[in-house]
């Protein structure tokens, strides 16, 4: 059996390589190596775990063989699950890790000796303190990432579920649960342990449905968050320094990606957490406008000549693209430009797709050069001396009304400036709104071309014009 000191030693080298996986998956040119260290962190940390058990026994068998069986079912999903799929998979996800603290959180509190936090009926208070907040934010995540989940599959609608009184409700069950907590430490009654987990459930749920659909790669991230003060909650229970140290990075940095993303959809943190934003607006200009101004249709060998006789190109890529997975047609387009000696660049949105990056790692999966790729406030001043720009599959990020109707769900986010463009080609297989759930103004200006068809089907034809 492996000593505790040298079992801490382990445990932090894995949080130390763990921190410079997140360091490394801040940018795409460290993405392989940041993951890297994270699979080493993760080996090392279950493998001195395992080794912690000791000699063989029972426990170490069932250990062992649920390591293995969750293992493989984890492989075949990473296998198995296409990019379009991934905010659902990490919601998902998340949801195991709040149901695990919760399970963890049970089970030191039925058993308290075998934790060294006591007798039952008489646990240290700091470590009911510990357990009782590990397995509320345990359950709010669980609950939380299921409905999440259902929304991004499409099984639930993506539409604000909303009643009189939610938010009332949601502080009263706020303040119960503190109370609840306060009086477990007191009188260590099993029924307000109990109690904790199932309001905790409760409030996972209404905190989620109020949040509408434009709003959702926020809430992932939260819930991201949510997991990892979950995990650190348990860590302090279980005197564990590998998850007080993963809890607390998953945490902070799920946090703080919840409050940039806020900042680059201009919403207020609490009010996405809180619910009520990104619901569908029926009167907003952008439908009325639908109905007045009609739209020009265009096909392959337009876009391509208006791409071969361009000086410079910007191709904006959304979620459109992740499910046609045009990213390979999309390359080989540019490089058919670049041969004509058009200057090609990318310009992505903190939101595009579903997830923060997603766009980026489609691009890097076709070999696409980083230094060709832009964030928004990189390229936004690009596109007024842009000849052409290329929309596949981008919606809501390119919507020139969140600068200019008030009655919009995504007023006053910061979208990229398409419209300044001399020519828009927009890739699109409809009319139908974005995920916000509104019609984007873009279509119906007089410099946009809309083509009508999968992304890469048009990708592809794109090439053979040119």
């Amino acid at each position: 059996m492996i000593s505790s000191n040298l079992l801490a030693i382990f445990y932090l080298i894995s949080g130390v390589l763990f921190i410079l996986a997140l360091r490394g998956l801040s940018s795409p040119e460290t993405s392989r190596q940041g993951n890297l260290y994270g699979i080493i962190g993760m080996a090392l940390a279950i493998s001195v775990t395992i080794l912690s058990v000791g000699n063989f026994s029972l426990g170490f068998l069932y250990l062992i063989i649920f390591l293995l069986i969750g293992g493989s079912i984890g492989a075949f999903i990473a296998f198995k699950i296409p990019m379009t799929a991934m905010p659902e998979l990490v919601a998902g996800f998340h949801s195991l890790v709040g149901l695990a603290a919760v399970f963890v959180a049970i089970s030191a509190f039925l058993n308290p000796e075998i934790f060294n936090l006591g007798t039952p009926g008489n646990i240290k208070v700091a470590s009911l303190i510990e357990m009782s907040l590990g397995a509320a934010i345990g359950a709010i995540t669980f609950t939380g990432s299921i409905i999440a989940f259902l929304k991004l599959r499409g099984i639930m609608s993506g539409s604000p579920i909303t009643f009189f009184g939610q938010h009332y409700l949601n502080l009263f069950l706020g303040i119960s649960l503190l109370a609840l907590i306060s009086y477990l430490c007191i009188k260590q009654i099993d029924t307000l342990f109990w109690a904790i987990i199932i309001i905790s459930l409760l409030v996972g749920v209404l905190l989620i449905i109020p949040i509408g659909g434009a709003d959702m790669p926020v809430v992932i991230s939260m819930l991201n968050s949510y997991s990892g003060w979950a995990a650190a909650g348990i860590g302090f229970t279980l005197e564990n320094t590998a998850l007080i140290i993963t809890g607390a990075l998953v945490g902070s940095s799920g946090a703080i990606l919840s409050y940039i993303m806020c900042k680059g959809m201009n919403r207020s943190f609490f009010n996405v957490i809180l619910g009520g934003w990104g619901g569908n607006d029926e009167t907003s200009s952008s439908s009325v406008q639908k109905e007045k101004k009609p739209v020009k249709n265009g096909n392959a060998d337009d876009a391509a000549f208006l791409m071969k006789n361009a000086s410079s190109v910007i191709i904006v890529p959304g979620y459109g693209m992740a499910v046609a997975q045009a990213q390979h047609a999309l390359r080989e387009m540019v490089d058919a430009l670049k041969k004509n000696g058009v200057k090609v660049s990318y310009a992505i949105h903190p939101v595009a797709g579903r997830m923060p990056g997603h766009m980026n790692v489609l691009l890097a999966e076709a070999n696409v050069p980083y230094d060709e790729v832009f964030e928004l406030d990189e390229i936004n001043n690009d596109f007024a001396n842009c000849d052409v720009a290329y929309v596949i599959g981008a919606n809501d990020v390119t919507n020139p009304i969140a600068k200019s109707d008030p009655q919009s769900p995504i007023y006053g986010m910061p979208v990229l400036d398409v419209e300044k463009s001399k020519s828009v080609l927009f890739v699109k297989r409809s009319l139908s709104p974005g995920y916000a759930g509104i019609d984007n103004d873009l279509f119906y200006r007089d410099n946009t071309l809309m083509l009508f068809a999968d992304a890469k089907k048009m990708t592809e034809e794109i090439v053979k014009s040119l």
